[in-house]
């Protein structure tokens, strides 16, 4: 299937230069309608037999087996899009790819700087604006945002181009820094929040899918890398930067300070990127999809962000969101099965490689997520350290993302075998979570930062390789909703990640305290803070640390059998070869 070249089936596609040493394929003048492009891709011979492509088609599709119709079904979606700026072309020159790229950089830099960036700054910020117990409001309000408007964002810019939809997003999201920069209030800094998820959601995915349009997959594994090497960069650089406004130029301007790279980001992409093509025809907007997905998500997000902090878990409010959350989940199929244009099309769960990637994705950012969550606490609490040196009790965790997510990406475009990266992903990242759930008090930091080294290690070993993977599985017409999907369903595993293992943390320390400390109840469990605990008696200090520890280290045990389950799954990935082109047909028949 990977030697059927589309490219003289899409001719908006026709201005892209491919960073390959392959020859451009020469597209054709003559427009090619759907049905013919599908009959084309049915029985390539048909061209020559026009007199009986209708005839031919039909007993084929009657003679192919099952993973061929599959394979039908995709191409002719494709095909609805081939005309369509699925992609942008890709700029003449190597500089305009740099360019572009560096654009690409910045604006994912800007997304996931305003998820860290926060972090050392929102005591300051909440004691400034009052409204401590709207805080969590804060985060939630950006995660919740962006979460909807992932496979939003990758759908539409699959079938209107995505060079004016990233505009777009970055200009929204310069208007939530700006709101939030400027808020009176706390309900103005969520408002802000909420306007800057809106474009930020948009932010990662499009990056991604553009890469996808102007670089094919045997070439994309080093792009790819690097674009992983700015989650890691960010996640350390953001809570620094953070502390630095708080104490230097005022908390404002952490929100400021995003406008000037997200203006950047806008130039690159506005001077670099070509036009799309302008459809003829108006494909139908999946509005009940996006409903009912909007619904879905914010039930599971509220559910999981207000479970054990707001409300019980065993609660009426709990208990209503998720049951909210499992209709409206049951409407979404429903409506994506009938949908023209679905957000999320079934027809991806079909595809064997797609299910186990975003599987393995979601298990190991549920896991990486939670620890990202609750360490720097810890090394607060339990090891005495100041706010800045607990950040930098990351940086060796980030430091092996940024090793094996560079490294994997220009090992797969030397090589083109992939297979391996994920499957010892999980399997590094599930020592590195055992090596965790071995740390006491007494732990030499040293021997804790080399346990985070293994752990981001195994993380970069499988982060951005999944998500090519997926790219390379579907018809480049339909790559970004693909990403998209496979990064929404990422972004649900964070949050069930750090909702889950906060929930368990909870329950474990009440019950450890209760039991340590005659006097618990003296103790309000939202009072214990790194500032708090320092200001104790040395015996209740230590009997609380040591609580702090055994309830929250054991947890990472909990995350090995998840990661042995995205082992086995990598097992069963195919390592189909990488196209050598933009506009590839995918491996749309291996079904699950």
């Amino acid at each position: 299937m990977e030697g059927i070249d589309r490219t003289a089936l899409a001719p908006a596609d026709a201005a892209r230069v491919h960073e390959s040493d392959e020859p451009e394929t020469t597209p054709l003048t003559s427009t090619v309608d759907d049905a013919g492009r599908a009959a084309a891709f049915d029985a390539p011979s048909t061209a020559a037999r026009s007199g009986h492509v209708l005839a031919s088609a039909t007993s084929d599709a009657a003679r192919d087996a099952a993973a061929r119709t599959r394979a039908r079904e995709l191409a002719a979606a494709s095909a609805r899009q081939g005309g369509v700026p699925a992609s942008e072309p890709k700029p003449q020159h190597s500089r305009g790819v740099a360019a572009v790229f560096a654009g690409l950089l910045l604006a994912m830099f800007v997304s996931t700087l305003s998820e860290t960036v926060t972090a050392t700054a929102l005591p300051t910020i909440v004691g400034d604006l009052g409204g401590v117990d709207h805080m969590q409001w804060v985060t939630t309000a950006y995660i919740l945002a962006s979460t909807v408007m992932m496979p939003i964002y990758g759908k539409l810019g699959d079938l209107f181009g995505r060079k004016y939809l990233f505009i777009i997003a970055l200009s929204i999201f310069i208007v939530g820094s700006a709101t939030c920069g400027l808020a009176p209030s706390m309900d103005g800094l969520i408002a802000g929040r909420a306007v800057e998820g809106l474009g930020g959601g948009g932010l990662i995915i499009l990056a991604q899918a553009t890469i996808a349009d102007i670089i094919p997959p045997r070439q994309r594994g080093k792009y790819m890398g690097l674009m992983g090497s700015v989650f890691a960069v960010s996640t350390v650089v953001g809570p620094l930067l953070g502390g630095w406004f708080v104490q230097v130029t005022g908390w404002r301007w952490l929100f400021a300070f995003n406008i000037p790279l997200a203006l950047l980001a806008i130039a690159a992409v506005a001077f670099f990127l070509t036009k799309p093509v302008r459809r003829d025809d108006r494909p139908p907007i999946d509005i009940g999809g996006m409903m009912a997905m909007a619904v879905s998500v914010s039930s599971l997000v509220l559910a999981t962000a207000w479970g054990g902090t707001l409300f019980p878990w065993i609660s009426p409010q709990i208990f209503a969101l998720f049951a909210l959350f499992f209709v409206a989940a049951v409407a979404f199929v429903l409506v994506e099965r009938k949908a023209k244009e679905p957000i999320i099309p079934m027809l991806l769960f079909k595809n064997r490689n797609f299910v186990v990637c975003t599987v393995t994705g979601m298990f190991i950012m549920l896991g990486m997520m939670g620890t990202i969550s609750y360490l720097p606490t810890y090394f607060q609490i339990v090891e005495g350290l100041a706010p800045e040196q607990a950040g930098l009790m990351t940086v060796p965790m980030m430091a092996g993302v940024l090793i094996t997510a560079v490294g994997t990406g220009f090992l797969a475009t030397k090589t083109g075998r992939y297979k391996w990266m994920p499957i010892a992903s999980c399997a590094v990242t599930a020592v590195g979570f055992v090596l965790l759930s071995q740390l006491t008090v007494g732990t030499p930091l040293v021997v804790t930062g080399v346990f985070l080294f293994v752990l981001g290690f195994g993380i970069g070993l499988g982060q951005q390789i999944l998500v090519l993977i997926v790219q390379n599985e579907f018809p480049h017409a339909i790559v970004g909703t693909a990403t998209a999907a496979n990064n929404f369903f990422r972004q649900i595993g964070s949050t069930l990640g750090a909702s889950l293992v906060g929930a368990l943390f909870t329950s474990r320390l009440t019950a450890d305290l209760a039991a340590k400390l005659p006097h618990v109840d003296n103790i309000n469990m939202n009072r214990i803070t790194p500032d708090f605990v320092q200001h104790l008696d040395s015996g209740t200090r230590a009997v609380i640390t040591s609580a702090y520890s055994d309830a929250l280290v054991p947890i990472f045990l909990y995350v090995v059998p998840l990661l042995v389950v995205g082992f086995v799954l990598m097992l069963t990935l195919k390592e189909h070869p990488l196209a050598t082109k933009v506009n590839h047909t995918g491996h749309p028949g291996d079904t699950v």
